[in-house]
């Protein structure tokens, strides 16, 4: 008679509640763990990686008793897909083989600009994602994506970074997807679906808190109340998993004290009791070590194996060093109860089983000849990174005249690494081997521009570093032509060795090394500057931008982003792009998130301003839509337990296409607690040909007013409310005065978190 753990058509509830009972003690701790085939004594990786890991163990040790997952085996060095694929083909059978269930282990990798491994696809950075407000489009990349994970044998992918920026100069901006929750919930959200549709676990990070370190420090300690916690911090977490994410990562911070890898309230009281989530808590890698080396909350790896499991850390990532003798010493000696062993285990086991990893005829994927760069993938790139790209400012020399003579200068214009983010495969990985090719084809903005256009150029220096005959080169090549096109920006890099990326934090920003002196000095040439902006965060540019000619950010825009930004700069596609995080205006200091309180605003009672240059929702087109009527079709009164809804028609009265976002923001007028001037509550990308006309329709429930009350409990509350219609957060259309009537509710975490939206023809 078959086991009922082996048998498929059996209930994945019933399979893992009859495998349990059959695990020792030692095969149960196996499967909380994984194994990273990388060699700690080259310590590229990360800071503290040698002590973190701990002694390596002979292979056959490590899988004798099973394994929970093995660790990037394609995104850890350069490595041809097909020999990736046999030799991940022959490590399976290997912990198949040495474990008495013959269970495989889960495979993951990191897959935030797509799946990072050579030869693979680099997709526009998060931040992209976020400015094409174009959550279709980000789905379809994360179903291709997951497709091509699932080619290699993997299960598991680290994404997408949930975090809302809170200070613009914490290194990690690039990978998040801005300063708001609406927008970041509803792209993350897309990215989940996609991920997820292809049969891969999508993997939320970092809960939670991460972004909002004090001094936009890495891994430094947050400060934040619970009510930030609760309404900017966790909806988009919420969202996602709404989505089908199967999988969550705890951030490395402590918040008021308490470590995230330790803290039963975050792990388990909310983020299971409350949020209903069932899936996998992984470890931030190493994070339950730093519960002892960092945060000094545990004198002994027997402690922060205790601590960690208990507050609900499933899966040790990415070796296993705590959870192993550790955790069998604690339970041994008393101080862990096996239960919280079977609890971690069985959402371990549950998942493998949703995988088909507990089935008979499981076995792994075999070596063979994989694209994993396909042309529709590129083109999938390139679609995205040209509905990515904002134009901030432009005085009508863009797009370019066909006839004009191009400088092209700055230290980003002729590198392929300008369009890349610190986690894409060629700057992760690739920057540690010499004389390895970068695997894919990426152009530089240099080369798609001389396509077109007569091109002389000159570096102007790197980004950090620059001489004065650097800068008299550039200023020469701009004196010579009819304009400039200055592409200035970020290195992306890891810790300290890039100016954007994890661990790159700054203390302002000011763009990196002298690059704000070398476009002073092509300013001064009195040739026309367009400047082009590869970044990984917005800097200040509030001393220039009333001189340049042109203003145009691509933040890291993928493996095709040179051929989009050619081709909005010479008019070929119109930009539609629109800023995920506000621009800082004069000062260089942090300046406030468009979701600041009215404290947060600019007074009398201060000096310093926090007004944004550029704010969030800003972008400009060659053509824009013609605003008609914004309409309440529900009238003027919202229930507090029901919808409103509201119509803006939209037409195209140029004779090209164009590509409108309409943004809708709500205004509490006066609320029981501090609450911010106004925050999105919907958005909607709509495209029309010339002479188009198109109605957009929301409706919103009145849980999208909800808020975190003075005793912390969420609430709608009665009383005036502005929806403000524009498009962008300082560019409001129209605004309607509404009323919320009825008793005071407390939504709950089932409360409606996003809109209906309808675009259709009048």
């Amino acid at each position: 008679m078959t086991e009922t753990w082996r048998d498929p058509s059996a209930s994945v509830a019933s399979r893992v509640a009859d495998l349990i009972p059959r695990m020792t003690l030692a095969e149960k701790v196996a499967q909380l763990s994984g194994v990273w085939g990388v060699d700690p004594e080259r310590g590229e990786m990360a800071p503290m990686l040698r002590d973190a890991m701990g002694p390596a163990r002979p292979w056959d040790e490590v899988i004798a008793d099973g394994l929970g997952q093995l660790t990037r085996p394609f995104g850890t060095e350069p490595v041809e897909p097909a020999d990736g694929l046999r030799a991940l083909a022959e490590r399976q059978r290997q912990v198949q083989s040495a474990n008495r269930f013959g269970i495989p282990a889960q495979v993951h990798e990191e897959c935030l600009t797509g799946l990072a491994a050579w030869r693979a696809t680099v997709y526009p950075s998060p931040l992209c994602w976020a400015a094409s407000f174009d959550p279709d489009l980000v789905e379809q990349m994360g179903r291709r994506i997951g497709a091509s994970m699932r080619r290699l044998g993997v299960h598991q992918g680290l994404a997408p970074v949930l975090d809302v920026v809170r200070d613009l100069r914490w290194g990690r901006v690039e990978e998040t997807m801005g300063e708001d929750p609406f927008l970041v919930g509803l792209t993350g959200s897309a990215y989940v679906r996609g991920l997820e549709s292809s049969g891969v676990v999508a993997t939320l990070k970092h809960f939670a808190g991460y972004a909002s370190s004090r001094a936009a420090r890495n891994l430094a300690p947050v400060g934040m109340g619970p009510r930030e916690l609760a309404d900017v911090v966790l909806p988009p977490f919420e969202m996602a998993l709404r989505a089908g994410a199967r999988s969550v990562m705890n951030s490395y911070t402590d918040t008021d004290g308490v470590p995230a890898a330790a803290d039963p309230s975050l792990l388990t009281t909310l983020l299971r009791e409350t949020l209903g989530f069932d899936g996998t808590v992984v470890a931030d890698y190493f994070s339950i070590a730093f519960l002892r080396t960092l945060h000094k909350v545990a004198e002994t790896n027997e402690d922060a194996a205790r601590l960690a499991l208990s507050a609900g850390i499933d899966v040790e990532l990415p070796s296993p060093n705590v959870y192993t003798e550790p955790l069998l010493a604690a339970v041994a000696a008393g101080t862990l109860d096996e239960k919280l062993v079977d609890r971690a285990l069985e959402r371990v086991l549950r998942q493998k089983c949703e995988l088909g990893l507990l089935d008979p005829d499981w076995a792994p994927a075999e070596a063979a000849d994989v694209e994993l760069d396909e042309p529709e993938s590129r083109a999938l790139a390139l679609e995205l990174a040209r509905r990515s790209v904002v134009l901030l400012a432009n005085d009508g020399t863009l797009p370019l005249a066909s006839r004009a003579r191009l400088a092209v200068v700055g230290p980003r214009a002729d590198t392929f690494q300008a369009m890349l983010g610190c986690y894409s495969f060629p700057m992760h990985v690739l920057v540690h081997y010499d004389g390895i090719e970068r695997g894919v084809e990426i152009r530089t903005l240099r080369e798609a521009l001389s396509d077109t256009h007569e091109v002389s150029y000159a570096a102007g220096g790197s980004v950090v570093t620059a001489d004065d005959a650097d800068i008299a080169e550039a200023v020469a090549a701009a004196a010579g032509a009819d304009v400039c096109v200055a592409v200035l920006g970020d290195q992306a890099g890891l810790f300290g060795n890039g100016t954007s990326g994890e661990g790159c934090d700054v203390a302002d920003l000011r763009l990196p090394g002298r690059q704000e002196e070398l476009l002073e000095a092509l300013l001064a040439t009195g040739t026309p500057v367009v400047a082009v902006l590869l970044v990984g965060r917005p800097y200040d540019l509030s001393r220039q931008v009333s001189r340049l000619a042109g203003l145009v950010c691509g933040f890291f825009p993928g493996e095709e982003g040179a051929q989009a930004l050619a081709d909005v700069l010479t008019g070929r596609v119109n930009p539609g792009g629109r800023l995920p995080v506000s621009f800082p205006g004069a000062g260089s200091t942090q300046p406030s998130t468009y979701l600041a309180s009215a404290l947060g605003q600019r007074s009398e009672v201060t000096v310093v301003d926090p007004t944004p240059l550029f704010p969030f929702g800003h972008g400009l087109g060659y053509a824009s839509a013609t605003w008609g009527e914004v309409v309440s079709t529900t009238g003027a009164q919202w229930p507090t337990d029901g919808c409103t809804e509201l119509t803006v028609e939209l037409r195209n009265d140029a004779d090209r296409s164009v590509s409108e976002v309409v943004q809708v923001y709500l205004h509490d007028v006066a609320g029981s607690v501090v609450r911010p001037v106004q925050q999105l509550v919907a958005a909607a990308r709509v495209d029309l040909a010339p002479g188009e006309r198109r109605r957009v329709g929301f409706t919103l429930h009145a849980d999208l007013t909800s808020f975190t009350g003075r005793d912390l409990v969420r609430l709608v509350e009665p009383g005036a409310v502005e929806l403000r219609v524009g498009a962008s957060s300082a560019d409001i259309r129209a605004t309607l005065e509404l009323e919320l009537v009825g008793a005071v509710r407390e939504p709950g975490a089932e409360r409606e978190l996003v809109p209906t939206v309808v675009v259709e023809s009048p």
